[in-house]
């Protein structure tokens, strides 16, 4: 009987609604903008991990909306002037609760689930090999809270039953969203508010290094914190006194109160890296993570051809071993560059996007003059070494001609800039052998110190 009531009330109420939203709001955002988010190793479909993340960084649009949409679904009795009549029936009040609750919480539950299930179809048909659950905590407490924040508004609804509460919980839910949002600028996300306090709110950042993921104080304070919201939406629609209805609050408080003495202080320990997605993968001096282990087989020939080029164009100065780049950073932050390691970041458009031959020449590339500033989605300043980078890969693997490593009409630089990058590749090559080999070093090491190396290779003072 419960059940055919319940396909009664997900037939003819607006209680479907809310989960269509979230369903085809985020899949239209995710596949029909091409946004970041189909960007370098941490799109939402590259990583297990990342997908969770971005699938949760969407609740920042979903979550006031959804709290929104249950005021106007908890208003139906009071629109229709049903509630005093309702409150005179034998059947308990937490029934009569359970059921428009019931009926929200697996709409919402099943709308949520199928995206985190597109997603995950589109993860595994990709090119990652690396399974781990440790992202489903990320996708539980994300329909956790949008559970809870619909039976939420439902329950104020009933509380306070006028038109205003739907937009009025709508906006102080975005509101509260902007003053806690979290940033991912800094090496770590952080918002400015305090930290206990914006991780109440549960949207995370947008996720920007593939190698992090959220603490597991961070899954256990907002699970307490969100079982007390749900517990207050519950018994604000089953109170049927004021008494009750100021009782109702306590498991909200209850639930913050526990929520802010384990959810962590500082950013350090909220986002944190997966230390099995971070453990080093090497075949020979070539050594990616186990999270983008799925690139070694190619990358590692490859590595190794381009550590005997560096060899020969810059002796016991060359690199002797290629490694992926996990290193944390800060928007605009300049690489941790050294001498000894030829740097891989997949996130680099020029890597990911080469193969073969052209792979060993970019790996050549960044051997000898390696970009100070980084070259991610995010970020664009390394594009300033790529014309120091093709003439110095050009001479290592002995090209006749000055070959970009990407073509003239497809990267943003004005036609003089690849006119001086020639003239530097005329000079550079008029030059005898010997000293052609010392410009070169002269360019590695101005690489090295983030100068100029185009000045170094044509003989100028670097900058």
């Amino acid at each position: 009987m419960n059940g055919r009531v319940l396909r009664i009330e997900l037939k003819r109420s607006v209680a479907p609604w809310p989960g269509v939203v979230v369903l085809a709001g985020s899949l239209a955002v995710f596949c029909l903008i091409d946004g970041i988010w189909w960007k370098g190793a941490a799109g939402w479909t590259a990583q297990w991990t990342s997908m969770a993340l971005w699938t949760r960084y969407l609740l920042g649009f979903w979550w006031p909306l959804v709290v929104g949409m249950g005021a106007v679904y908890g208003l139906r009795d009071s629109r229709a002037r049903t509630a005093e009549l309702l409150t005179t029936t034998p059947l308990p009040a937490w029934r009569r609760a359970a059921l428009p609750a019931g009926a929200m919480a697996l709409a919402l539950a099943s709308g949520f689930g199928l995206l985190v299930l597109v997603g995950g179809v589109r993860v595994a048909l990709g090119a990652t090999t690396y399974t781990s659950l440790s992202w489903l905590p990320i996708s539980l407490v994300a329909a956790l809270s949008l559970v809870a924040g619909a039976v939420f508004g439902m329950g104020v609804a009933r509380a306070v039953p006028s038109v205003l509460t739907p937009p009025a919980l709508t906006v102080l839910f975005l509101l509260t969203a902007l003053f806690l949002r979290q940033s991912n600028e800094g090496a770590l996300p952080s918002s400015s508010a305090p930290n206990r306090l914006a991780l109440l709110f549960p949207v995370t950042a947008e996720p920007r290094e593939m190698l992090l993921t959220l603490s597991g104080s961070v899954h256990l304070g907002q699970t307490l914190w969100l079982l007390g919201l749900l517990a207050t939406g519950l018994a604000l629609l089953s109170a049927a006194t004021r008494r009750a209805r100021l009782l109702a609050v306590a498991p909200v408080l209850a639930g913050a109160a526990l929520a802010l003495l384990i959810l962590p202080a500082a950013a350090r320990d909220t986002y944190v890296v997966d230390k099995a997605a971070a453990t080093l993968v090497c075949d020979g001096p070539v050594c990616v993570t186990q999270a983008n282990r799925s690139h070694l087989p190619e990358l590692a020939p490859r590595g190794k051809e381009a550590l005997r080029v560096l060899h020969d164009a810059l002796g016991d100065e060359a690199p002797n071993s290629v490694r992926e780049d996990t290193e944390l950073r800060a928007l605009g932050d300049n690489r941790e560059l050294s001498g000894d390691v030829v740097l891989v970041d997949f996130d680099d458009p020029l890597i990911a996007k080469a193969s073969g031959d052209e792979l060993t020449r970019v790996l050549v590339a960044q051997g000898l003059a390696p970009n100070c500033a980084p070259r991610t989605a995010w970020e664009g300043g390394g594009q300033a070494d790529i014309p120091a980078q093709s003439i110095a890969a050009s001479w290592a693997l002995g090209y006749h001609q000055f070959e970009p490593l990407q073509r003239p009409d497809t990267y943003a630089y004005s036609q003089r800039t690849w006119a001086d990058a020639d003239a530097a590749w005329q000079r550079l090559t008029a030059l005898p052998p010997a000293e052609q080999r010392s410009r070169i070093a002269q360019a590695h090491a101005a690489a090295l110190s983030c100068k100029n190396e185009i000045a170094a290779l044509t003989g100028e003072t670097s900058a």
